[in-house]
């Protein structure tokens, strides 16, 4: 049995982050222009940092099959690829941001593509009982995936607005729940909640911030979870420990970051600042070493975050792709990023 806190307003129940037509953050703005867009393009398209892009076979894979994941232990957790994870908790299994198409962008001339090959494919997954999108961005919500995984899914939960983007796709709206800020949807023993991000959204030249963006935490009888989704460094962080922390494990951004989108990407030491104040036991870094999707090197992110958490004593797990872990253990894992 599920319950969802769904909104039945039109969108302007968002009195504080929604404005003439669109979302807002309530901390910091974002020029989220078109002209601001193409700026940022060029300087990426002109960067000339080197080692943007690993050599092939660079980045180590864990291949699974469909008994692995079956076998999963409860309370354990993989990262597939990107932002893309997959939870084992109270038995039932819970996806997130699913990117698993080679390239991610509606302008093929500048399409990131995928550095590694998946350690498993859709076809091999099991039943997915719910798939968590945190805001309708290509790198976050990719169609061609979700089209692939829709049979195989009981519930989509997600923010205000993306519920069409879902239904654009052909999924049951049965399916999906939609969500604003601190709104929960519950499955049983489990209690998922939309809660606050600083980012923005936009998948064309006109629905810039017409759709909201969210970070999520996961309550199940056993563990406590904050994944990210995308976000900037902001105050909103303490708010969430105060109300659902401590996290046994958050799932943070640490890549793809630059000083030109700083407000909606956090820089390292900002990754670490905020796993501080969700009051997190182990850090898990996201959003990287997937797609090259700023200036930095490809592997900088780790080095960078790796360095940090040390130097603060903070328990961080660098997992391989693929390579399955458990939420309440700590488990050291290798640099592997600096073996190659």
């Amino acid at each position: 049995m599920s319950s969802c806190a769904q909104n039945t307003e039109k969108l302007t129940s968002s009195k504080q982050h929604y404005e003439n037509g669109v979302f807002k953050n309530l901390e910091m703005s974002y020029d989220s222009s078109f002209s601001t867009f193409l700026s940022n393009v060029w300087a990426f398209l002109t960067d000339k940092t080197e080692n943007k892009i690993p050599e092939d076979n660079t980045i180590p894979i864990v291949k699974l099959t469909s008994k692995d994941i079956e076998n999963m232990p409860n309370n354990s957790v993989v990262r597939l690829v990107h932002s893309t994870l997959l939870f084992k908790v109270d038995n039932k299994y819970i996806l997130t941001d699913p990117v698993f198409s080679e390239s991610i962008t509606p302008f093929p001339f500048v399409a990131p593509t995928r550095f590694h090959e998946l350690p498993i494919t859709i076809k091999e997954l099991p039943f997915i009982d719910i798939v968590i999108i945190s805001h309708n961005h290509y790198d976050h919500l990719d169609a061609p995936s979700i089209i692939k995984l829709k049979d195989k899914v009981g519930h989509f939960y997600t923010t205000l607005g993306v519920k069409q983007n879902l239904l654009d796709l052909g999924i049951d709206t049965m399916k999906v729940c939609e969500l604003d800020w601190w709104q929960s949807c519950t499955k049983g023993s489990l209690s998922l909640t939309a809660t606050p991000a600083q980012h923005f959204s936009g998948r064309g030249l006109f629905d810039r911030n017409k759709t909201f963006w969210s970070s999520w935490v996961i309550n199940s009888s056993e563990s406590k979870i904050f994944f990210s989704g995308d976000t900037g460094y902001f105050s909103g962080f303490k708010k969430i420990a105060d109300k659902f922390g401590p996290f046994d494990m958050t799932f943070l951004e640490a890549g793809a970051y630059n000083e030109r989108w700083k407000e909606v990407h956090m820089m390292p030491e900002e990754t670490i600042r905020a796993h501080q104040d969700l009051k997190g036991k182990i850090l898990f870094p996201i959003h990287n070493s997937s797609f090259k999707l700023s200036n930095h090197a490809w592997n900088e992110p780790l080095k960078k975050i790796s360095k940090e958490a040390r130097e603060k004593n903070i328990l961080i797990t660098h997992p391989k792709m693929g390579e399955i872990i458990s939420l309440l253990k700590y488990k050291q894992t290798q640099k592997w990023w600096e073996q190659q």
